[in-house]
């Protein structure tokens, strides 16, 4: 395990094995995380024992490899580079209450929903928690600000990666080091319904936001695979666990397809999913990609599908769309980078 991965007890059993106090083990935690470095050299560590941490241990990095600002608002995206040249990105968005960040929690995913660009070259691997932190740290010395939420929706299914997004958050809000509190973490996930009840009984306050995009099994499954093992029904028990459980509301994700999703029936169908329980939908227009071009629909088509679930007693929202001069939905980017793609509006690192 990366040393910058490990938390501060771990890292004080690091210290002890090279028969150091503890202390040291508190020092490298300091350095990784409040901190935000990851070169020991002019830290006040002992030399020999840099010397045999560099030498028997592994340190993560994290660059940012390329940046893209959008020309409509001040939102980025960006690309982040791992050490073995794997490649993922991310989104900063500017609010009046401060930054939020998508973060990525794998290289690629395996979830094979088929609107969306990250999935497309399947799994490559899944990120270790400080790959997690590291897109939030460079992104913070780069711009000179603080995160202040932090959202699980790049690239990647998080409860895919369960043990290591666990320990990201835990992490992330330590007060040693970014000390974020777990109400402003959302993740977001497309159903992994054992997952969420494991999340549930972790009984950290997180925002839990499901990808739901649809009303029934039967057109669910054309479009997310992940429904034919765990059902619509099972998702929506899930979440009435983790809600009850600690105490929040659910928000559902629904990406509104123009002819498929935004009927009538789909709106009883979703009064009927989420009766009893606290949830809020979050509409998304569809944005197309080369192999899913289907029909987005027109700012009215949204206005009109979310009157018909107020209609229904449902509260509905709009989702603001920002960086929209620069692909600022999961996995475009990359896929264009890595096929040698350029953009007017990016400036490189």
């Amino acid at each position: 395990m990366q040393l910058n991965s490990l938390t501060e007890e771990e890292l004080k059993e690091v210290a002890i094995k090279y028969n150091e106090k503890a202390f040291r083990g508190t020092q490298l935690f300091n350095l990784f995380h409040s901190q935000q470095k990851t070169d020991l050299n002019g830290s006040n560590l002992p030399k020999k024992f840099i010397e045999e941490l560099e030498d028997k241990e592994e340190i993560a990095n994290v660059k940012i490899l390329e940046e893209y600002a959008s020309k409509l608002d001040e939102t980025k995206k960006l690309l982040f580079e791992f050490d073995d040249e794997n490649i993922v990105e991310g989104v900063l968005m500017k609010y009046k209450h401060g930054y939020s960040q998508c973060v990525s929690t794998q290289v690629g995913c395996r979830m094979g929903c088929v609107f969306c660009a990250s999935t497309k070259g399947g799994l490559i691997r899944n990120l270790t928690p400080y790959e997690m932190l590291g897109q939030v740290y460079e992104v913070e010395k780069k711009y000179n600000i603080k995160v202040s939420n932090i959202i699980l929706m790049g690239s990647g299914e998080p409860l895919d990666n369960y043990e290591n997004i666990i320990k990201f958050l835990k992490l992330l809000h330590n007060e040693k080091g970014h000390n974020t509190s777990f109400r402003n973490m959302t993740i977001s996930t497309c159903g992994v319904a054992d997952k969420i009840y494991d999340l549930a009984d972790e009984n950290l306050p997180i925002t839990l936001a499901i990808s739901l995009h649809n009303t029934n099994n039967i057109s669910r499954d054309k479009i997310m695979p992940i429904n034919k093992k765990y059902k619509i029904e099972d998702t929506i028990k899930a979440c009435k666990y983790y809600s009850e459980k600690t105490g929040s509301r659910i928000t559902f994700e629904y990406t509104l397809i123009h002819g498929q999703n935004d009927s009538e029936e789909n709106a009883l169908e979703l009064r009927e999913l989420l009766r009893g329980l606290k949830s809020h939908i979050n509409l998304i227009p569809l944005n197309p990609i080369e192999e899913y071009d289907e029909k987005r629909p027109d700012r009215g088509q949204v206005e009109s599908f979310k009157k018909k679930l107020e209609k229904l007693s449902l509260t509905a929202t709009i989702r603001r769309e920002l960086g929209s001069d620069i692909n600022a939905s999961c996995g475009q980017l990359r896929r264009k980078y890595k096929r040698g793609g350029t953009s007017e509006v990016c400036s490189s690192n």
